[in-house]
């Protein structure tokens, strides 16, 4: 945010740009490592560390009592004073005078001076002299909040006196010339970062001020109206659009202070050359794993997988640390403040002054403390009669000219100290981590059954191959040994008979003496006439027989003995096959086992999604969004997207649809958008319209092609509640820029328009208003998104009387002519502005003072941004646009909206002009 008055500069002369740094934020090292342990000392207002509670974060004004099953630990605020030295003008101007103040820090004590002879005297916790160092200031003050911190407590550490009395150089200082100077910030985040474990604990730091009712971010000067988001039920109130950086070492945080203490305001005025123009906060967030409280794991064997012994979910501490750096409270006639400046004392005046009124209120036990009076009370209502811990330090200087201020910022510590916090512990479940490790368990598990699986195959193999050698090399051997015996009794039956024949022919040759050989050739040895002749040759045959007999016989017993070979041969076949049988049943055996292993992988599966489902309905009932019913089974996918409970809203559908999502699958669902039953598509568009209200689902949606899918419903379906629904999916998509750019080069615009010019349903009409308003609150997107008709189709929804349709007209006008406020104030736009050449000024004064709050809110903030830029000033006075312009600024019930006014009013020489030709007096 541009300063445009005269009395606010950056400090240290330094101009806004990107946030860039030498050295990167986040880092392993520890810079740290050396320095001793960081130990808590006793307090008589710190909280004990063993007993764990869970947090019911309280409220400044609301009700601080412990509940039935939440107990606090009591905790007042502690109060220190600092004394100033004087400063080189009052060394000149007071030489004379004594100081007002005497400090007694031996019994904690402070004298405030009436006069010479009479005084007030008030007792503080610490009373710290002007000779006290910076170390002995945060040892006292800032020490014991840190230690509660890091011990799961939130803490304040905020200070508070006249401008010009050192706050900032207690707080803020960087110490970087001499490190002795180091403030509160520097030396509270050294503690911290020697403290956590880089493996299992985090820090992460925002830095913002608050200037005029304006909550702007240091870190990201572009983001300059932060709003405050409160939980309903538990209090607790956050800025989720503040830049939040993780911190790995003190380099980085140094970086970190001094970029955004170069874009702090400040202005020069009589009491300080250097005067904060706005309240800096520092909230750095801790997040620490509570050690021996954690899921155990049970590892049987060296070989063996770790196995879950419990699903007990790890213990996590998340505290808050918050440092108030509050601009100095001044006297108008003191400070010299004019003009701007004056504007800004009277906002950091107006914010003190809140602050006052709310601690007077918890001193006092009212039952009323008036919290939303101011920004600033609403940052700090845990801090004040909260459960944080609290140490307030109020500075104070010597002068006697200053007497007053400083008598106020006394009593405002003293009031201050009468009031009591209710401190408590933030626990929570670590459901991630329990779910990465569950997630590493199955993998290992996976790997193991895989590997024993693989193991079992080889093994059955080489048992299967061995068995099939054994039996080939048997049937080869006995085979061989059956060929070598025929072919031997083969060969000694032929030498057999060859030697009989011989030994006839002897015989022969012997015996037949004189006889013919035809008679030997008769073959007729039987009629021979000589016996003698014959017994001879029949004894020799005989014997012969006897031997071939015995030849015979030795040969069937050595056949006997080769079948009984090849019967034990087959014998060993047999074990042989049975035991391939066996080997078959064992792999049998082990497919079994595979599948009960995937069975049981299944229900691991089951058991995390469970889990994941289970986290997610606690994170739901800790946010108080109530209990979700989840639907157990999916039968279809067609079944579960006509479920009668997607058709009503609620916690009950949202966990049905997560269900939905996380089991069957994004692409499936959008694969039900083709479908050609109309009632399909219409339930399948409604579960993606719930899903992209998820913003953790919103990227998936578009990267599986879900935008694209919703853009071609728009232009194919002719149904008036798909059109609706889908218009709706798209308004969500539409509020991350990445997919806004997106939506624009499919030609979303054209097909938005296009809806809206072909429907009379308000519903309808109201989604694509909605989509385009988000669109419109892009600045990269302006001259694309009115040539493609986007402010014409918005200004043709408004032939559509409901009220929630013009709602959304008016918030896409004011996004677009805040855009071009921004762009004219940044010099990239010169011309006028695209809403009044395309003739939406007369609606936007016409509805300028409309009965509906929301239409007229939208619109008078467009107004103001429109009358920002000179080139409009013409067109808006010859529209009535003026008139209204000063109505904002005397009757608009918004603050900011009011000093927008008055500023454009006072900033336009064309409007200063035409109101005093009118002679209106605007205040």
């Amino acid at each position: 945010m541009a300063n445009t008055g005269g009395g606010g500069n950056y400090r240290n002369g330094t101009q806004k740009g990107a946030l860039k740094f030498d050295r990167p934020l986040s880092l392993n090292s520890n810079p740290k490592s050396t320095s001793s342990s960081f130990k808590s000392k006793p307090s008589s207002a710190a909280p004990p560390a063993s007993g764990l509670r869970r947090s019911s974060t309280g409220s400044l004004g609301g009700s601080t009592g412990p509940s039935k099953d939440d107990a606090g630990v009591p905790g007042r605020v502690r109060v220190a004073v600092r004394l100033r030295p004087r400063n080189a003008e009052e060394l000149v101007a007071d030489a004379d005078f004594a100081d007002c103040v005497e400090l007694q820090p031996e019994l904690k004590r402070l004298k405030l001076r009436r006069n010479n002879w009479d005084s007030d005297t008030f007792e503080f916790d610490e009373v710290l002299t002007e000779f006290a160092s910076q170390k002995r200031v945060y040892e006292v003050v800032a020490k014991p909040v840190v230690e509660s911190v890091l011990d799961g407590y939130n803490g304040t550490i905020m200070a508070y006196g006249q401008t010009g009395t050192g706050k900032t150089f207690t707080l803020g200082r960087l110490g970087e010339e001499d490190t002795a100077a180091r403030g509160i910030m520097v030396r509270a985040l050294e503690d911290i970062l020697a403290e956590i474990s880089p493996e299992t604990d985090s820090v992460s730091v925002s830095y913002f001020q608050l200037y005029m009712e304006t909550i702007q971010d240091l870190l990201d000067p572009a983001n300059d109206n932060i709003s405050i988001m409160e939980d309903p039920k538990t209090g607790d109130v956050s800025l989720p659009g503040a830049t939040l950086v993780e911190i790995r070492d003190q380099q980085s945080f140094v970086e970190l202070l001094r970029f955004g203490e170069a874009h702090r305001f400040a202005a020069n005025t009589k009491l300080n050359t250097e005067s904060s123009r706005s309240h800096a906060i520092l909230m750095v967030h801790v997040k620490r794993s509570v050690k021996g409280r954690d899921s155990a794991l049970l590892s049987e064997n060296g070989n063996m997988s770790h196995m879950v012994k419990t699903l007990k979910p790890p213990v996590v501490r998340k505290a808050k640390l918050v440092v108030v750096d509050l601009a100095g409270s001044e006297r108008i006639d003191k400070s010299g403040s004019e003009g701007h400046t004056l504007e800004e004392a009277k906002s950091i005046n107006l914010s003190l002054s809140a602050l006052g009124k709310c601690i007077n209120a918890l001193a006092e036990n009212s039952a009323h403390v008036p919290v939303r009076d101011s920004k600033l009370t609403r940052l700090l209502r845990d801090s004040f009669g909260g459960t944080a811990r609290t140490s307030l330090i109020v500075t104070v200087g010597p002068s006697p000219r200053h007497r007053g201020e400083t008598s106020s910022t006394i009593m405002f510590g003293q009031r201050a100290m009468k009031v009591e916090n209710m401190l408590k512990i933030k626990e929570e479940f670590d459901y991630k981590s329990l779910s990465r490790r569950l997630d590493i368990q199955l993998d290992k598990l996976i790997v193991e059954h895989e590997r024993q699986q693989k193991a079992s195959r080889d093994e059955v193999e080489r048992i299967t191959i061995e068995a099939q050698t054994c039996i080939s090399e048997a049937e080869r051997n006995y085979a061989d040994a059956l060929e070598k015996e025929r072919l031997k009794y083969q060969k000694d039956y032929l030498e057999s008979m060859k030697k009989l024949e011989e030994q006839w022919a002897i015989d022969q040759q012997k015996h037949g003496g004189g006889r013919t050989a035809v008679g030997l050739k008769d073959d007729s040895l039987g009629k021979m006439s000589s016996g003698e002749v014959a017994e001879v040759p029949a004894a020799e045959v005989k014997k012969l027989l006897q031997n071939e007999t015995l030849l015979r016989k030795a040969a069937e017993e050595e056949i006997d003995n080769l079948k009984n070979q090849l019967v034990q041969w087959k014998r060993s076949e047999a074990v042989g096959n049975s035991e391939i049988l066996k080997l078959r049943k064992l792999l049998e055996d082990e497919a079994h086992q595979k599948q009960k292993l995937e069975e049981e992988i299944a229900i691991l599966q089951n058991q995390l999604l469970q889990l994941s489902f289970e986290a997610d309905e606690t994170r739901r009932r800790l946010d108080g969004s109530g209990d979700g019913k989840v639907p157990g089974g999916l039968d279809s996918l067609l079944s579960q997207v006509k479920l009668p409970q997607l058709k009503d809203s609620g916690d009950g559908e949202k966990a049905s649809i997560a269900k939905l999502f996380e089991q069957v699958g994004l692409q499936k669902i959008l694969s039900l958008l083709e479908a050609e039953d109309a009632d399909v598509q219409i339930h399948a568009v409604k579960v993606v319209a719930n899903l992209a209200a998820e913003e953790a689902n919103q990227e998936r949606i578009v990267e599986a092609g879900g935008l694209t899918s919703l853009l071609m419903l728009l232009k194919s379906s002719a149904d008036e509640t798909i059109h609706r629904v889908a218009a709706g999916a798209i308004a969500n998509l539409a509020m991350n820029e990445t997919n806004q750019e997106l939506i624009m080069a499919e030609g979303g615009i054209s097909l938005l328009s296009m809806t809206a010019a072909n429907s009379e349903d308000p519903q309808t009409l109201r989604m694509v208003a909605g989509a385009v308003a988000n669109l419109c609150g892009n600045d990269k997107l302006q001259m694309k998104l009115r040539g493609e008709g986007g402010i014409k189709a918005l200004l043709g929804m408004v032939r559509c009387r409901h009220p929630d349709v013009h709602a959304q007209v008016a918030r896409g006008i004011a996004n677009f002519a805040k855009c071009e406020s921004r762009a004219s104030t940044q010099g990239t736009k010169t011309g006028k502005s695209l809403l009044i050449e395309d003739g939406a000024l007369p609606w936007i004064v016409q509805n300028a003072n409309n009965e509906a709050s929301p239409i007229r809110r939208h619109v008078e903030l467009a107004l103001c941004h429109l009358a920002q830029h000179e080139v409009n000033a013409k067109d808006m006075i010859s529209g009535g646009a003026l008139w209204e312009l000063v109505r904002i600024l005397r009757d608009c019930s918004r603050e900011d909206v009011r000093t927008l006014a008055r500023r454009t009013l006072t900033s336009s020489p064309t409007f200063q002009a035409e109101l005093k030709r009118l002679r209106i007096d605007y205040g």
